[in-house]
């Protein structure tokens, strides 16, 4: 298998990283547009090789698109990051513009790749890159609420004291302000949330809080480090992992909607199949009335801003 990152900052670092010390993969491609950044890490990379029992994976660097030929995934991280006074639609105009610019290039040389987008706002990015291509929306995944997601599990397994992997729970909706945590779909161990801190004598958990709990998470860590990069990455090789294996896992990822819950023509988070085939499909949950009121609340507010950058961009929506 072939995999491709664009953007050789600390995330997409951190991708590879994953990719070279758990991976098995025959190649790995690593585009920047600064040649020697890339080279500088591919060199770096290529020492590990006699110190790893992972596959000896063939670490390309280059600025060239042509060198992402053929590639079955490609991981887009490449884009401006928010200045300190910047709004978020701001940045949304300037990386929907690099977003389209590269899948346009992507699109002569990798035609059938399922393409992850990391760049933020990621949801934003992900629509104009579906809505100027002709990639179809399952080839294109925003990364969207899945590391949020994990954000939700590490929280609550802190405050009952388990495994995060014990916890099952969504971030749904934008990667973002707009985004929500249905409670019906919480559980420990298969139990109810609710139900599991009653029979352990543990404070019930306040869905609201816990939402924004999640979104302080990712505040906090950059306004200590001025990114965030671990939980990210681990997110972006979580969402590889099952299309390169054809997995078929249920994720939250972004895709563009097609008329599920009443909703089409905006990218958000939902549960989601992710095989080979990229989004194959999204999950039609039993939200409750106040749930799906809030789902199609995100969905106005995002197709405002969508809206918003297609006016100033010119680009197709």
């Amino acid at each position: 298998m072939k995999i491709s990152v664009i953007g050789a900052g600390a995330v997409g670092v951190g991708v590879c990283n994953y990719l070279l010390m758990l991976g098995s993969i025959r190649e790995l491609v690593l585009y920047d547009r600064t040649l020697s950044r890339a080279e500088g890490e591919a060199f770096d990379f290529r020492h590990t090789a006699s110190l790893t029992f992972s596959k000896n994976t063939k670490v390309i660097p280059t600025d060239n698109f042509m060198e992402l030929a053929c590639s079955d995934i490609i991981v887009m991280t490449a884009g401006a990051q928010i200045k300190k006074d910047q709004n978020r639609l701001e940045l949304a105009e300037i990386n929907s513009q690099i977003g389209v610019s590269v899948a346009k290039e992507l699109e002569k040389v990798a035609p059938n790749a399922v393409i992850i987008v990391v760049t933020n706002p990621c949801d934003i990015v992900t629509h104009f890159m579906v809505a100027n291509t002709g990639y179809s929306p399952s080839q294109i995944i925003s990364a969207g609420c899945v590391i949020d997601t994990a954000r939700l599990m590490s929280i609550v397994a802190h405050r009952v004291n388990l495994d995060p992997k014990n916890i099952f729970g969504y971030v749904l909706g934008e990667h973002g302000s707009h985004c929500f945590t249905p409670k019906s779909l919480i559980s420990i161990g298969g139990q109810p949330i609710d139900y599991y801190c009653e029979t352990n004598n543990l404070p019930r958990i306040d869905s609201d809080e816990l939402l924004d709990a999640v979104k302080q998470a990712g505040f906090e860590i950059f306004r200590r480090k001025q990114n965030t990069t671990h939980g990210i990455s681990a997110s972006v090789f979580r969402i590889i992992q099952a299309v390169a294996v054809n997995e078929r896992s249920i994720l939250p990822v972004g895709t563009l909607l097609r008329g599920e819950y009443g909703l089409q023509d905006v990218a958000l988070s939902l549960p989601t199949v992710v095989g080979r085939m990229g989004a194959e499909s999204i999950l039609i949950h039993p939200f409750t009335d106040e749930e799906l009121n809030t789902l199609h609340h995100i969905a106005i507010e995002m197709k405002k801003q969508i809206s918003i950058v297609a006016d100033s961009t010119g680009l197709s929506v």
